[in-house]
């Protein structure tokens, strides 16, 4: 396959990588934020289920210590033409990035497990509709 097609596979996965993560992280506000602002599509049971599900395999990756599969597939995209490549999360990464500063894996452990638990207690707060319309 051509260099240029697998890094345009690899700039494919990073952005889907992004849209998932906001998804989880904007899903979590949008709940919030609609249930002060009386928005209904947040009690929607299929986007609930989604979201948590999400955030589910975040927190279950993190506390087995693997590192997310759509890092794993980007990176060994990268490394096959010989671009540059990122160790650890693409969370890691990106804060790296972002803040010029480095966590320990264990702090990540504890802010997807916060932010899950989160996501689990907006089921109680926000309860989901029992079915959609």
């Amino acid at each position: 396959m051509p260099p240029s097609l697998l890094l345009l596979l690899a700039d494919a996965i990073l952005i889907l990588h992004v849209l998932f993560v906001t998804f989880v992280v904007l899903g979590l506000f949008a709940v919030y934020a609609g249930y002060f602002l009386n928005w209904q599509w947040v009690r929607n049971r299929i986007f609930r289920i989604v979201h948590l599900c999400a955030i589910g395999y975040v927190v279950v990756q993190a506390w087995l210590g693997v590192v997310c599969p759509l890092t794993t597939w980007e990176m060994a995209l990268r490394a096959e033409v010989g671009a540059g490549t990122y160790s650890g999360s693409f969370i890691q990464h990106w804060l790296h990035s972002l803040l010029y500063f480095t966590l320990p894996a264990w702090v990540f452990v504890v802010v997807y497990s916060l932010f899950g638990s989160l996501v689990l207690a907006s089921w109680f707060v926000v309860k989901p509709r029992q079915h959609s319309p």
